[in-house]
């Protein structure tokens, strides 16, 4: 190249600028590719129309709110030259463009900006305005005040640049909503009916609001003592709408610091002059907040579930969100079942081996309990034991380390399926009672409780029975000069199927009980004194106080119960009184030992039971935390049940729901109208008819 070449060139790219070959990620053609269609004549790889919108919309798209043949409007930003098709460069530029921080706005300005050359002219934009506005909507003066201060009176109408057209989109929307209300009062009084503000947020709005607010509008004169709704009321939603996501932090916040989850209309004003510098939002505005969240729960106090019907615009009323064909519903529910089975299984693994670690850890508690409830004699010198820790110390000298775990397998391998059991019939009974906020009556509670406490037995009082005569053979064997020492296996095959269930009525007098005074506490005792609720998890030192002191009544009260299954559960020694059942064991134990015998071994099973919670508890949290779920999501804030999720980018590709979004503002029939055989996918102006012509 000769000097003068090499100048001329240098002043060009002063001039008017450079560019770079556009260098295109992997992702980038991946995405391209997986659409494309292919030119017969060319062979070029392209996106039609069609292909394009299979591309750019979001994968959680339901195209309820918007609709499919909407997106095409997006199709001609892409287009760059107007041949009715997508190539591989410009969908890299349209990627690029999406990840602009102001991706919506500027989509919209090259929208309008019909010759490419960064501005807007009135006279394009109101053309496309006026093609696609719906036709019986109602109509916007753009010879208005608030109109002629952006693009100047009839005689003077200026272009506007990027940053002057997308501020007066900004305002759009709350001009349309005062020009509305202005037509449909009529009278002038300065109020509407409910039907008419429908009308009017249906038009304008309705692309951003939730199902439930839609459903709704017309109950916002409830606000009021009349049956009329002001402009204050209309300006108030307006506003409340316009800053949803502000409305949502400082909601989540509040929640967030509140005991049970739930906020009040105070609260929610008080943690709102806190986020913001000045007192952003009015006691109208607040009042219109808390009437749509609690419509249908009638509550001063309202946790984040009942604020995601309002601030969630993809909620969905009546179970209608998703795929509801029958085939999506066959397969939804198979997914559903088959994750519940592996999820039910990896609970039960986990429980299982947090049971055992708890029970080991209480063991030798347990041992002596049995032996102290075991004990006959009521004079001083026929008395083995003086008191628990002579048990305790006795056990050991006698015995060794060992003897304090004398029986212990047996007690493990019967922890997984009482925990197990015991915990999902509780739960299945409490969610047949509880109703669709999760509320439960206390004598429901109390059902729910006995129900999972009676079905374990079942499979507890065979392994209990073996337990306790393997706990007890080794003070026989001290007593008893010779006494064989049996396993496990040995007394199984003794007792017989009959035999193991020795004592089931006394074990269901006890656990019964037990489980009837434990679950409802222990699920008080969380939410009550510790404020457990959608949006507070408790730290394990918070578990483990609630399990330890919801165990502390239930076993203390059913200690009578313990005692008179002990004594029928072992194996009478020789001059011992024989128990013939339930009630002669009771009349027996009252006569020859008065009332105290009873509670034998209470502070030990007081201190068995309370730290075995705590212990399985603990081990539970750790092996969750260790050993996650496969797949499973980890929860942030409970938003799973709460309803309200964290709003999560879904690909670059959310922006341009978004960008739609802006563009409906102006009117939400935008990008309608029907496509006439020589289109693209915008409505032609009459240069852009020329180029869309060549490719037809």
């Amino acid at each position: 190249m000769s000097k003068v070449a090499i100048v001329k060139e240098a002043v060009k790219e002063t001039l008017v600028g450079s560019q770079e070959p556009e260098q295109l990620s992997t992702q980038t053609k991946a995405r391209f590719n997986r659409h494309a269609i292919k030119d017969e004549t060319t062979g070029e790889l392209y996106l039609g129309p069609n292909e394009f919108i299979n591309a750019v919309v979001p994968p959680t798209e339901d195209f309820h709110k918007i609709k499919r043949e909407q997106y095409s409007i997006l199709f001609n930003v892409a287009d760059r030259k107007n041949q009715g098709k997508v190539t591989l460069a410009d969908w890299g530029f349209f990627e690029n463009l999406l990840n602009k921080p102001d991706a919506e706005y500027e989509i919209a300005f090259r929208l309008f900006d019909t010759e490419r050359l960064g501005r807007v002219k009135y006279e394009d934009f109101r053309r496309l305005y006026e093609l696609n506005k719906g036709p019986n909507n109602i109509p916007f003066d753009w010879d208005c005040d608030w109109a002629r201060l952006y693009i100047g009176s009839k005689n003077k109408r200026h272009s506007l640049d990027y940053q002057q057209f997308s501020q007066m989109l900004r305002g759009l929307q709350g001009e349309r909503v005062r020009q509305a209300f202005e037509y449909l009062d009529k009278d002038g009084d300065g109020f509407i009916e409910p039907d008419e503000f429908e009308r009017i947020i249906q038009e304008t709005s309705k692309h951003k609001l939730s199902d439930h607010l839609l459903e709704n509008l017309h109950t916002l004169c409830n606000i009021s003592q009349g049956s009329k709704i002001s402009y204050a009321n209309v300006r108030a939603f307006q506003n409340m709408m316009k800053e949803m996501d502000l409305v949502e932090q400082i909601v989540r916040r509040a929640c967030a610091k509140s005991k049970d989850g739930k906020i009040t209309r105070s609260e929610f004003l008080n943690q709102a002059a806190k986020v913001t510098r000045f007192s952003l939002f009015t006691p109208m505005e607040a009042d219109i907040l808390f009437h749509f969240a609690s419509l249908d729960e009638p509550s001063g106090r309202l946790g984040l579930k009942d604020f995601a019907k309002v601030l969630d615009p993809t909620w969905r009323g009546r179970g209608t969100e998703g795929d509801s064909s029958p085939v999506a519903a066959v397969k939804s529910r198979g997914a559903n079942a088959l994750s519940k089975s592996l999820e039910s299984a990896y609970g039960f693994a986990l429980g299982s081996v947090a049971g055992a670690f708890g029970a080991f850890m209480v063991y030798p508690i347990d041992l002596v309990k049995t032996r102290m409830q075991n004990q006959r004699g009521a004079g001083p010198g026929q008395k083995l034991y003086n008191n628990s820790i002579d048990c305790f110390r006795k056990v050991v000298r006698n015995e060794g380390f060992r003897g304090l775990y004398s029986g212990v397998l047996p007690q493990l391998v019967g922890v997984a399926p009482e925990k197990a059991i015991k915990l999902t019939v509780n739960d299945l009974v409490r969610g047949w009672f509880s109703d669709k906020q999760g509320k439960i009556w206390w004598g429901h509670e109390l059902i729910a409780g006995g129900a999972a406490g009676g079905c374990q037995v079942v499979f507890t009082n065979p392994l209990e029975i073996v337990k306790i005569r393997l706990q007890v053979q080794g003070e026989v064997a001290k007593s008893v000069e010779g006494a064989p020492r049996r396993s496990a296996m040995w007394i199984i095959r003794n007792l017989g199927l009959v035999g193991l269930y020795k004592g089931a009525s006394a074990c269901l007098l006890r656990d019964v009980p037990f489980s009837a005074i434990y679950f409802p506490t222990y699920s008080h005792l969380k939410k009550d004194l510790f404020g457990e609720s959608s949006t507070k998890k408790l730290g394990i030192l918070q578990l483990l106080t609630a399990g330890a002191i919801a165990g502390m009544p239930a076993a203390y009260l059913t200690t009578p119960c313990d005692v008179i299954k002990t004594r029928l559960q072992v194996e009478a020694r020789k001059g011992d009184t024989q128990y013939t059942g339930l009630r002669h064991a009771a009349k027996t134990i009252w006569k020859e030992e008065g009332f105290r015998a009873f509670f034998k071994g209470g502070p030990a099973r007081i201190m068995r039971s309370s730290p075995q919670f705590g212990f399985t508890l603990a081990a539970y949290e750790l092996l969750q935390t260790t050993f996650p779920f496969p797949g499973g999501k980890v929860e942030k804030l409970a938003d799973s049940a709460s309803g309200l999720k964290e709003k999560t980018p879904d690909s670059p590709f959310y922006r341009s729901r978004n960008a739609i979004k802006i563009l409906l503002d102006l009117d939400d029939n935008f990008g309608r109208r029907p496509l006439g055989p020589n289109e693209a996918g915008w409505k032609s102006l009459p240069g852009w008819m020329s180029g869309n012509a060549k490719t037809a």
